[in-house]
């Protein structure tokens, strides 16, 4: 079942130079449960595109359609109770740094209306679930980053939303720390089945945690698919940047490394080979050598990513051999299924 939908959606801006498209007819749906990652470069429309999952833009043509509701004929009282179906998290945080922990967390509760023990109930609870039991009468400014953002994502859940918005919510935080947010986003999600939409420019965010990409670029949606699919098989320019820079984050290095090894044989075979799911745990190079026992190899580089669709790996090598047995390692590979680029064969 799907729980977010954009049918067509535009969105105009009128200014001293004219008219600017931000989002241009664009269709994508969320199912019930899933994570959605939404990528691109400054400028895309990410931001504009949740603004209207939320109310807080409207479509210049085309509809919103949240579980059934259409938010862009929502006005007043109806719209307020649908907005508090849709939880929040930012890049700064933006907590209230005059209360504590649990005061911040029950601040959405208090504008509901609810009774202070069930407020105080709720945020011990929401207090516990990210990991902040100890912390409860801290102050923000005696925090961590992690822990802000800890905050931030017990507060977004504090009127039990059936939707989790994170716009770049792990920018502003060391790597360590961003792991360890994104496994309690997996966690939350998994325990309340809770439908995640990720605005991000980090792929690693993307491969980590979710189980569906969008990938926009000048506003419209150029790419979306599974995030193992996607990893794999990327088609447009602008997503096959976002992978590489995910699974290939070395690249310069291997550039090099290919290079010297022409330099040393200018008559060796460089190969590119990407491997998925249960393939990367498979002994492909070993079976090949033993069939082509008169090959050689070095590996250049080599890397294994988890997804949430399964894992994708990378490997960069060098074959020398007889011309002969150099030509029967590609049809080998592509035998295997085992996806094969050359990035040289000397004559």
């Amino acid at each position: 079942m799907n729980m977010i939908e954009f049918k067509h959606v535009s969105k105009e801006f009128v200014t001293n130079n004219g008219k600017v498209s931000a989002v241009s007819d664009l269709n994508l749906s969320v199912e019930d449960g899933n994570i959605l990652g939404i990528v691109g470069y400054s400028g895309a429309g990410k931001s504009t595109l949740i603004r209207m999952l939320n109310g807080l833009e409207t479509p210049t043509s085309g509809e919103v359609d949240v579980n059934g509701a259409k938010i862009a004929s929502l006005t007043g009282k109806v719209l307020r109770k649908q907005r508090q179906k849709i939880g929040m998290i930012f890049q700064h945080f933006n907590l209230l740094w005059s209360r504590t922990v649990v005061e911040n967390i029950m601040f959405p509760l208090e504008i509901a209306g609810l009774g202070k023990a069930e407020r105080l109930a709720k945020a011990e609870e929401l207090t516990t679930l990210v990991g902040l039991k100890g912390k409860e009468n801290a102050y923000p400014s005696e925090l961590s980053g992690g822990q802000k953002q800890r905050v931030g994502i017990a507060r977004a859940l504090a009127n039990d939303p059936e939707i989790l918005i994170c716009d770049e919510a792990t920018s502003a935080l060391d790597p360590q720390t961003t792991d360890e947010i994104l496994d309690l986003l997996l966690q939350i999600n998994h325990k309340l089945n809770l439908t995640i939409v990720l605005i991000t420019h980090e792929m690693h965010v993307v491969r980590k945690i979710c189980d569906h990409v969008a990938v926009m670029e000048n506003g419209k949606l150029v790419e979306d698919g599974l995030v193992l699919d996607v990893f794999k098989r990327p088609q447009q320019d602008v997503t096959k940047r976002f992978v590489n820079q995910e699974v290939t984050p070395a690249m310069h290095d291997t550039e090099i490394a290919v290079h010297e090894l022409i330099e040393a044989y200018p008559q060796g075979l460089i190969v590119q080979l990407t491997f998925h799911s249960t393939q990367t745990q498979m002994p492909i190079i070993s079976e090949m050598l033993r069939q082509i026992p008169e090959i050689d190899f070095n590996i250049v580089e080599g890397s294994i990513h988890q997804t949430q669709g399964g894992p994708i790996g990378t490997l960069y090598i060098q074959l020398t051999g007889p011309k002969e047995s150099l030509d029967q390692a590609i049809p080998f590979l592509q035998k295997m299924k085992v996806e094969t680029e050359v990035l040289h064969y000397g004559d």
